[in-house]
């Protein structure tokens, strides 16, 4: 009688439990897909989402704000006031908002000029906009 009790224990050990029958011959068989680099593109196609080599020449959507130049005395850097108007949560006025954006500047604004900037990569510590064209000249 030991030597049965020791084989019902050494069976129980060699098949596991994973799941119902069902479970196993699924997986089972259920095709390895590899994908190749080219199914990958051409899925990648299909969706509408860019491949790696394919975005590099395309920019994509931006952020853009409009304000005011106050300061220029850096080279080819300036400061940009840019306003914006925000609801506030208890009182339901309008309340102005102001932050200041210091933007690489090509294109030569001056104090008081209204420009418009773009989101750009980090051009140094704090710049990271970039004036992309004066709207208005200041006047003198």
């Amino acid at each position: 009688m030991p030597k049965k009790k020791a084989e019902e224990t050494e069976s129980a050990v060699e098949t596991p439990v994973t799941g119902s029958a069902e479970e196993t011959a699924a997986v089972e068989a259920a095709p390895v897909a590899e994908e190749t680099p080219k199914k990958i593109k051409q899925a990648q196609s299909e969706t509408g989402v860019p491949a790696d080599g394919e975005s590099a020449g395309k920019k994509g959507k931006r952020a853009e704000r409009i304000g005011v130049v106050s300061s220029d005395k850096m080279t080819k850097t300036v400061v940009v006031n840019v306003d914006r108007l925000v609801k506030h949560p208890i009182y339901r006025k309008y309340v102005r908002k102001r932050k200041k954006f210091m933007a690489h500047d090509e294109i030569g604004a001056k104090i008081g000029d209204k420009v418009r900037i773009m989101e750009t990569r980090p051009m140094s510590a704090r710049k990271r906009w970039r004036v992309v064209e004066i709207i208005q000249k200041a006047e003198l």
